[in-house]
């Protein structure tokens, strides 16, 4: 039976220390004193000669250790078991250094820029908020997110934008309201969001704080978003689905999580929250001035891949009318885009489930 693996790195600082655990775990196995002695010497040994042979010949893989006792007696085995782990990492990191122009196609993506603009200017990179966004709950303005110091996020880590997007929570440990779609983009991916957080310290600061919420009672109490976050906030990546081809992998990932579509196109339950069964099937504008519309082959049953990337890349749709309203936003969003991301939305789009618009005939 085996009484004791260990896997240390092959430097001799660990010897020791490997010993000691050694001692600790043969008492713990029912061994006699004599036998804890032998245990304790055999693996001292072992270690040190695979200290010695590592240092000669690979002195940044590990090893393991294996002490058995079986018919033949005390027995240690020494196994390489590949490269050494370097040292900890602070998680932190994670978040640095990342690419800015990727990180604007993620800021496009996502559009940032449409909700957090400051509104009165030409420069959308000037994100300064101040926007005034209409709700059945209230008002919400959209806050300052230019790396000001004093009135943006310029003394934020890139883990507090983390945090802020993946599970809606400030750098005080307040909950943010799910008005900032994080959602969605609790779904995005570590490096994306690191490269996201290295543009946007490339914008120009901007001066000035929107000013706060108007919600009436009871939704200026945050606590019970923690509640909310519990029943419908999902953290879990998006995987590849392997059936699919990598268009549609990436058009998948590009509306479910950093574009947050189904945020706007989608029906919503008493709570508040995405209703699956009418994700994509339209729904009231949020802030009450009409209707987002159905983009499920229901509504838009001859339009074809190449129509939807016209439609995202232009704003013209297939009988010539023209998007309007915060579509308007997110077309010139889009169309700064890859033309391969384009036509991943597309057919990622295109590969629903018809659905009826909810509150309308079939």
């Amino acid at each position: 039976m085996a009484l004791v693996e260990l896997l240390l790195p092959a430097l001799p600082s660990h010897v020791r220390t490997a010993r000691l655990v050694v001692v600790a775990a043969g008492r713990r196995a029912g061994l006699v004193d004599g036998l804890v002695d032998e245990f304790r010497l055999a693996v001292g040994e072992a270690c040190a000669r695979a200290v010695q042979l590592h240092a000669e010949h690979a002195p940044d893989e590990r090893v393991r250790v294996t002490v058995t006792d079986d018919v033949l007696g005390l027995t240690v085995t020494v196994t390489d078991v590949g490269p050494a782990a370097g040292p900890a990492k602070d998680p932190t990191d994670l978040f640095e250094g990342g690419d800015p122009a990727h990180g604007r196609q993620v800021l496009l993506a996502g559009q940032c820029a449409s909700c957090h603009a400051s509104p009165g200017q030409g420069d959308r990179m000037r994100l300064g908020g101040g926007l005034a966004l209409g709700s059945p709950f209230g008002t919400f303005n959209v806050p300052n997110i230019s790396p000001d110091p004093r009135d943006g996020i310029g003394s934020w880590r890139g883990i507090d934008l983390a945090n802020a997007l993946m599970s809606g929570v400030s750098p005080d440990g307040s909950h943010y309201y799910p008005s900032l779609p994080y959602v969605a983009y609790a779904h995005m991916r570590p490096e994306d969001l690191r490269d996201l957080w290295a543009y946007l310290r490339t914008l120009p600061p901007v001066a000035g704080q929107a000013p706060p919420h108007d919600l009436p009672f009871p939704f200026t109490i945050r606590r019970g978003i923690g509640f909310w976050k519990l029943l419908f906030l999902d953290r879990s990546p998006i995987a590849d689905d392997p059936a699919r081809d990598a268009a549609w992998n990436r058009g998948r990932y590009l509306v479910e999580a950093q574009a947050h579509c189904a945020e706007c196109h989608s029906g919503r339950n008493i709570l508040y929250a995405v209703k699956s069964s009418q994700r994509f099937a339209g729904a009231p504008d949020q802030e009450g001035t009409g209707h987002v519309p159905n983009i499920t082959p229901q509504a838009i049953p001859g339009w074809s891949e190449d129509d939807l990337v016209t439609v995202l890349t232009t704003g013209r749709t297939p009988d010539l009318r023209t998007v309007g309203g915060s579509m308007a936003d997110v077309v010139t969003n889009m169309a700064a885009l890859p033309e391969s991301d384009r036509h991943a939305i597309a057919a990622y789009i295109r590969s629903q489930p018809a659905r009826p618009t909810p509150g309308l005939s079939d």
